[in-house]
């Protein structure tokens, strides 16, 4: 190592040091949680590479939620969160299993967290993370008493919101990255980007679609080739058709699921119109639609018929390799970035 990689290293290190800490992990970068892909096996190899594994959730039942943590800590000693859905119709059953397993991080996804959920989360000692798509639901939350924040941009896979990371950093970061750490995704594949959303203020990143195509992802061969096959403007988001139904744009990979997803609005619009649905229902409605079209791809393979939720960094993902490997190449090109700007 040279004198200026060491630099690097070490500035990177301090910028890190406040999101090792809280996360207690070696570096400060999540994987973002992915439904079906987030699973057991890419959770612990996070963790062990010395990143910080989220078990996705989404629409898992308490017991298989149980079940899947247990087997998580299976193969890792080191700390790993829970992502869970806010608007999951168990979701206090949901916090009771990651209590019972004394799950030291849980985050809230997709929505603002419902009446007395932080409380039940905090009253078992673990923290809390929760997602501020903008700076005034950053300062609420923050009241409310979570313990850090993700702060994500539309370039991200999977659900998403209308601002780009670089833009809500921007606006974010100075204004509250002292109260609370602030982990920054959306759109991340390299490390110099890392280095700077450092630099602004933030404790650490969240990247999903780097990892998707980790040596220990369960995803299908077929899902990791699409994948490897894309680049940034063949991650697309999906179109709301009907104002009344108020869907939360989702980024993937454009394909024949992309058009299925229009019928299936369609479908739940109707059902709205004739009364044979509640709005609540009917949100839920879609939100099984997308874990149904997820499954399709990840597990089954079905890249066109299925969802292959990906964000407009899935062009740098260009090659199978182990979790390690990318947290390593990530932290060099970071690093490295660091050092330049030492010079």
């Amino acid at each position: 190592m040279t004198a200026n990689t060491s630099i690097g290293a070490e500035r990177l290190a301090r910028r890190m040091a406040r999101g090792v800490e809280f996360l207690g992990s070696e570096v400060a970068i999540l994987c973002g949680a992915m439904s079906w892909v987030s699973e057991r096996n890419l959770v612990a190899a996070m963790s062990n590479a010395g990143g910080f594994g989220l078990i996705a959730c989404g629409a898992m039942t308490p017991d298989l939620l149980d079940a899947e943590i247990a087997g998580t800590k299976a193969l890792t000693t080191k700390p790993f969160g829970v992502n869970l859905i806010t608007m999951h119709p168990q979701l206090f059953d949901l916090i009771a299993v990651c209590a019972k397993h004394r799950v030291t991080h849980v985050v809230l996804a997709g929505g603002l967290p419902p009446k007395g959920s932080l409380e039940a989360i905090k009253e078992t000692g673990a923290k809390v993370i929760c997602f501020a798509p903008a700076l005034s639901l950053a300062k609420k939350l923050i009241r409310s008493g979570v313990d850090a924040l993700v702060v994500e941009g539309m370039e991200a896979g999977g659900h998403i919101g209308p601002v780009s990371t670089s833009v809500l950093a921007q606006e974010i970061l100075p204004e509250v990255a002292a109260d609370v750490p602030v982990f920054v995704a959306g759109g991340i594949g390299r490390g110099e980007a890392i280095a700077g959303y450092l630099d602004m203020g933030a404790a650490g990143v969240q990247l999903g679609t780097r990892f998707v195509c980790a040596t220990e992802s369960i995803a299908h061969p077929n899902f990791k080739k699409a994948f490897l096959r894309a680049n940034a403007r063949d991650a697309v988001a999906s179109v709301q058709i009907d104002p009344r139904l108020p869907v939360i744009p989702v980024r993937a990979l454009k394909n024949a699921g992309s058009d299925l997803f229009t019928v299936k609005q369609r479908e739940v619009a109707q059902a709205l119109d004739e009364g044979s649905v509640a709005m609540a229902e009917a949100q839920l409605q879609i939100e099984h639609y997308w874990a149904g079209a997820l499954r399709r791809a990840v597990i089954d393979g079905d890249v066109e018929h299925g969802s292959l939720m990906a964000g407009q960094s899935v062009g740098m993902v260009t090659t199978e390799e182990p979790v390690a490997a990318i947290i390593a190449q990530l932290m060099d090109e970071a690093a490295h970035a660091l050092e330049k700007r030492a010079a």
